[in-house]
């Protein structure tokens, strides 16, 4: 029952768990992208921070380059020319990141094939070879 009050609840990322660093922008911009770092890089420790054992470990799990083999989440966020626009950027992402991983997988429940199913399919595994042994060339046919 308690993982799956996690699935429910919104989990809020602390401002001071998160460190940031001010950063040129890459690309086109003129003069202005040469003297102003109004790009950010959000860098947050997952091990180090106050989210719940289990959705640090599916974070840990989740197969995404941006999650360093330490466990440190680098995002870097330019799309915006000013560096508050890119801070809440770069912030609502790492939110997405991490109520991905504060939702559960359901697990799921194995199944045998029904009995009507498995005689269908084996039915149709004849008729299609039925049809492959029509097209075979006899021997009186050269």
């Amino acid at each position: 029952m308690l993982c799956f009050a996690f699935a429910l609840m919104h989990l809020k990322i602390a401002e001071h768990e998160v460190e940031w660093t001010a950063v040129r922008s890459q690309g086109a911009g003129g003069q202005n992208v040469n003297k102003v770092s109004s790009a950010v890089q959000l860098r947050f420790d997952i091990r180090g921070s106050s989210l719940p054992e289990p959705v640090k470990a599916r974070l840990l799990a989740l197969p995404d380059q941006r999650i360093s083999s330490d466990g440190v989440v680098v995002i870097k966020a330019q799309t915006q020319r000013s560096q508050p626009q890119n801070r809440a950027d770069a912030m609502a992402r790492l939110q997405a990141l991490v109520d991905s991983a504060a939702h559960v997988p359901r697990k799921r429940v194995a199944t045998k094939p029904t009995r009507a199913s498995q005689r269908r399919r084996v039915e149709e595994k004849t008729r299609r070879g039925a049809i492959k042994a029509g097209r075979q060339a006899r021997p009186g046919d050269f």
